[in-house]
């Protein structure tokens, strides 16, 4: 529902009616909205008790009325900051879980107490979850009043911080369902657990002062450039400096720390009414929150921003804010170091272009004074808890493809519109083989390579051939990805020869986790893949952006190598789409950095952190080959693999990066090698502790073949064909995976203390004082097997301990749990390079364990059965062995309810009666990679009814959760098939 900005005034209601407004505690943003809602509901006549912690100026500035009611208290803390910039996603569900949790109950017997006290119409709420469940268990309705659930925020931090956080969100989706509608703010987020919503307007604060009144005030002509910088709390130990500023302009600080700020710098006071200030401004300097974006908007103020880290709700709002060309991204580092310039400079050029109505408090407040009055805005739609269980993806906030939620605003329309439904890719059909050679839009000559018929890299020429007419006309028009698309078509000298590199994700058939175990893994490299681009330019002919020529400038020195990369797609996650950095950054004295220095240099800024595979792969080949830069280097990244679906994204990225910078430096590096290293790059540089078979899968994998490789570390046995009749297909839950997330890392060291137990246990054994001292002899002591024992004492892979092995004699001595620290104080350490144990976390030991001893055997039999001859019984075994593998997951701690649902539906399939009564078309599924969600892979027939049958658990799977699957089929060329395109701008022959 909709409702159209030209409302009228609230008119006076009939009745004198109570509202009860509840507050987050998350920031002045809410309070600041919540204030022109609550004056229009008080001029209207009605009483209202705001339960809020922000100060009473906040509220008394604006409203001084009897009817305002303020009331002191805090039900939910929202995300706590770990500075300005960044949000520690472990703290905020710890807190919310002191604040809102442990006393749930005591707050619902007080707070229904409390509205019944004052004879409460309605319950309105910013967006406190549990005060819509007081207002149920209180008899009275309910109203929320927001751009964002905590449900969608706090999704993504369960995915980082823990699955068993998750109950946090599913407690607060079910309190939101109990409440009656929403009144939806723009720069919204996907906000499923509410079943009805009425658009509104922005809710903005009125100005009291014109602009000329406010400069009068404080003596500030109009001739001076004046900046806000708007922060809510300013970074720690950040001491600002005259030289931050061009020359003659003012910044007007909100929030100072007690500091002596420079003569350029002006402190207002604590209860300054900002929005009279902000419109007399000509640009902010601030970080993303609703309160500042929809008054910049409504006073056409250009916004200079700087990313926080891990608040999901920004993305949402910097689409509106640059949609409506209103927004400029400041790098982090250079908010820090003072590099301001070129940034302010651009903001005072843009024009606005926000038309749209700033009247949405008062509409507000009109259709909470009819709901109290009786009137019913909702539908009978089902409660968005009962389809949420299942629906509220962890990871689902930002991972957008068609049909997932259709109430995305146009503004946050993403990658599909220009660049194909997956990536930054043009999307093309592919049957169009002709489309490259056919193309006048095509200008490259390839002088070294083969595209190999492959749509998405001829789409990925044509997309570099568009960013050369655009850089030359200066014609980029289109409102998507336009801050991408410009940064890109300045990337590249084209007269000079550009190096193209592919590479796949992959479709983990089987084997999974157990790869850093040693097992032998069985992967499929899948259609989607990662293109990038790379162009070594002398660096005095680079064309830098201008933060990083206001950088070098700084220094003080000629030109120097810089590393350029724009990464397509972006807006599908709140990270930042351009990236740069001195190669010299690179080198501490005459050697380059640690891998400890790399990780907490690209730590610095998380919206950035992205570069750490792209960027990484340059230190890597710096310190385990000795290569030395001496070039610029620019690079366009552009990844079809969808990110947080179990697919190795980061692996395709890794590689392709990779490859193209080895090609434009002349490199010559084998497949396998080039695997190892870019697994370097994610251990050492990224730090997420995977195995080795994502990237040896993306760099060696063939089409339609499995690569079959035992991973002690990365031995190839060779490439399986598929049999015609078998088919894979990989189906996404929604789920976002992550390899960086606490359970994938906690299961890991769980296998790698349990080997270090199995091994101090056969040592003990296999010792003489052992045996002799439980009366064995000789002979007993050869039939035991103490061969077998020292081998077991020395045991350097779990997979190399066969699973009878372990029954007869390990499991029964293995812990379930164990906590680290009893686990150090026994055993010092789990030996395992890349992984770290807490002392404070327990870690489930014995499963953990026998996954992989298990999944290695499981994987030797399903080698073995594709071989086979075709039989319904070959097919049964096979999906058997993959049903094992995914239960054998769960038991890990693996496992999610989206995937589970999803295996579910396959078995449902493979076992109804339209199967049995022929030859069945699906076998079985597991869940793949890391687990914890992303894709599960499926195995069935290779016909036109086991894709049928596919299509209709998509459907059953939309219907249950409202998402949309998407749908992994087909396969490509690893990298090293693909091998490099080195290609170079074609000459048009002169006219006559």
């Amino acid at each position: 529902m909709r409702i159209e900005d030209g409302a009228e005034e609230v008119s006076a209601s009939r009745n004198h009616l109570v509202f009860a407004y509840y507050v987050t505690g998350h920031g002045f943003g809410h309070a600041t909205r919540v204030v022109e809602v609550v004056r229009h509901l008080i001029l209207a006549g009605h009483d209202v008790h705001v339960v809020t912690g922000a100060p009473d100026f906040v509220f008394t500035t604006e409203i001084q009325s009897p009817r305002l009611f303020l009331r002191k208290l805090v039900l939910d803390c929202g995300a706590v900051q770990a500075d300005a910039l960044t949000v520690d996603r472990l703290a905020s569900l710890e807190k919310y879980s002191e604040t809102a949790v442990a006393p749930r109950a005591s707050i619902l017997a007080t707070e229904v107490k409390w509205l019944n006290s004052i004879k409460a119409d309605l319950v309105v709420s910013d967006v406190v979850a549990v005060a819509c469940r007081a207002a149920a268990d209180a008899g009275i309705r309910s109203v929320c009043v927001t751009n964002f659930s905590w449900d969608f925020i706090y999704a993504e931090y369960v995915m980082a911080a823990g699955y068993h956080h998750r109950s946090i969100v599913w407690q607060i989706a079910e309190d939101y369902s109990h409440c009656e509608f929403l009144i939806r703010l723009p720069g919204y987020c996907p906000m499923p657990a509410f079943r009805d919503v009425i658009d509104v307007p922005l809710v903005v604060r009125r100005l009291h002062k014109s602009r000329k009144e406010v400069r009068s005030e404080m003596g500030i002509s109009e001739d001076v450039k004046l900046v806000i910088l708007n922060f809510g709390g300013q970074p720690a130990g950040w001491k600002l400096k005259e030289e931050y500023l061009p020359p003659g302009w003012l910044c007007l600080v909100c929030g100072a720390p007690e500091q002596e700020l420079p003569p350029n710098f002006i402190k207002l006071p604590k209860d300054t009414y900002t929005p009279d200030v902000m419109a007399a401004s000509d640009c902010m300097l601030g970080k993303i929150g609703y309160g500042t974006v929809s008054e910049a908007l409504a006073y056409k103020l250009p916004f200079v921003f700087v990313r926080r880290d891990y608040f999901n709700e920004e993305p949402f709002l910097r689409n509106m804010l640059e949609y409506y060309q209103g927004g400029v991204e400041m790098i982090r580092r250079d908010l820090l170091t003072g590099h301001w310039r070129p940034y302010l400079e651009r903001a005072t050029s843009l024009k606005p272009s926000y038309d749209g109505g700033v009247n949405g408090g008062q509409v507000a407040a009109r259709i909470l004074q009819d709901t109290a009055n009786g009137k019913n805005y909702a539908s009978d739609k089902l409660s968005g808890a009962r389809r949420l269980r299942d629906a509220i993806v962890l990871g689902y906030q930002l991972q957008r493809v068609p049909g997932r939620d259709i109430s995305i605003p146009e503004w946050y329309s993403s990658a599909e519109s220009e660049f194909g439904l997956r990536t930054g890719s043009l999307s093309v059909d592919n049957n169009n083989s002709s489309l490259f050679e056919n193309s006048d839009a095509v200008d490259f000559d390839i002088l070294h390579g083969d595209v190999m018929g492959l749509p998405d890299t001829m789409n990925f020429l044509r997309s570099l051939a568009e960013l050369d007419v655009a850089y030359d006309s200066e014609k980029i028009t289109e409102k998507h990805h336009v801050r991408e698309r410009k940064a890109a078509a300045g990337l590249f000298n084209w007269e000079e020869d550009i190096y193209v590199a592919r590479a796949p994700g992959r479709l983990d058939v089987i084997g999974g986790i157990a790869d850093y175990s040693g097992s032998l893994v069985l992967q499929m490299p899948i259609r989607e893949a990662c293109h990038v681009a790379v162009q070594k330019i002398q660096p005095g002919k680079q064309r830098l952006w201008k933060h990083a020529q206001a950088r070098q400038h700084a220094k003080g020195q000629g030109p120097t190598p810089v590393l350029q990369i724009v990464s397509y797609g972006s807006e599908l996650s709140n990270r930042g789409p351009t990236f740069d950095m001195d190669i010299s950054d690179f080198m501490d004295g005459d050697e380059p950095i640690s891998y400890e220095k790399a990780r907490s240099y690209f730590a610095r800024d998380p919206s950035q952190k992205w570069a750490a595979y792209v960027a990484g792969t340059i230190l890597v080949l710096m310190k385990e080959l000795d290569i030395r830069f001496e070039n610029s280097i620019s690079m366009l990244v552009s990844s079809a693999v969808p990110e947080g679906k179990g697919v190795s994204s980061s692996a395709s990225v890794e590689v392709a990066s990779m490859s193209a910078i080895a090609a434009a430096h002349g490199l010559n590096i084998s497949s396998r090698q080039l695997a190892l290293l870019c697994q370097k790059v994610e251990n050492s540089v990224v730090g997420a502790p995977c195995g080795v078979m994502d990237q040896m899968a993306s760099a060696c994998g063939e089409a339609n073949k499995l690569l079959a490789m035992v991973c002690q570390p990365a031995e190839v046995l060779g490439l399986v064909d598929i049999p015609s009749h078998i088919r894979f297909w990989g189906i996404d839950s929604g789920l976002r995976h992550s390899i960086g997330g606490a359970d994938y890392g906690s299961v890991r060291i769980g296998a790698f203390m349990g080997r270090k137990m199995i091994k101090s246990t056969a040592s003990t054994m296999s010792s003489q004082s052992y045996l002799n001292g439980n009366g064995n002899n000789l002979d007993e002591l050869e039939e035991y097997g103490i061969e077998l024992l020292h081998n077991e004492a020395s045991l350097d892979y779990l997979c190399n301990l066969a699973p009878h092995r372990f029954e007869a004699i390990y499991s029964t001595n293995l812990p379930d749990t164990m906590s680290g620290e009893a686990f150090l104080t026994t055993y010092d350490h789990h030996n395992d390079p890349v992984t770290v144990i807490d002392k404070k976390r327990s870690y489930g030991v014995k499963a953990a364990t026998r996954h992989p001893i298990y999944e290695n055997f499981r994987v030797k039999a399903f080698k073995a059965l594709l071989t086979s001859a075709s039989s319904e019984e070959q097919l049964t075994a096979l999906g058997e062995l993959m049903y094992q593998c995914h239960y054998s997951y769960s038991a890990c701690g693996l496992g999610s309810d989206g995937t589970d649902r999803l295996v579910q539906l396959v078995q449902e399939m493979q076992h109804s009666k339209s199967s049995l009564s022929g030859d069945g078309t699906l076998y079985g599924a597991k869940i793949t990679g890391g687990g914890s969600g992303g894709t599960i892979c499926v195995i069935g027939r290779n016909c036109l009814r086991s894709s049928q049958q596919i299509l209709q658990i998509q459907q059953r799977y939309r219907n249950a959760t409202g998402y949309m699957p998407f749908l992994f089929e087909g396969s490509s060329p690893g990298a090293g098939k693909f091998g490099h395109l080195r290609i170079r701008r074609r000459v048009a022959p002169k006219q006559d």
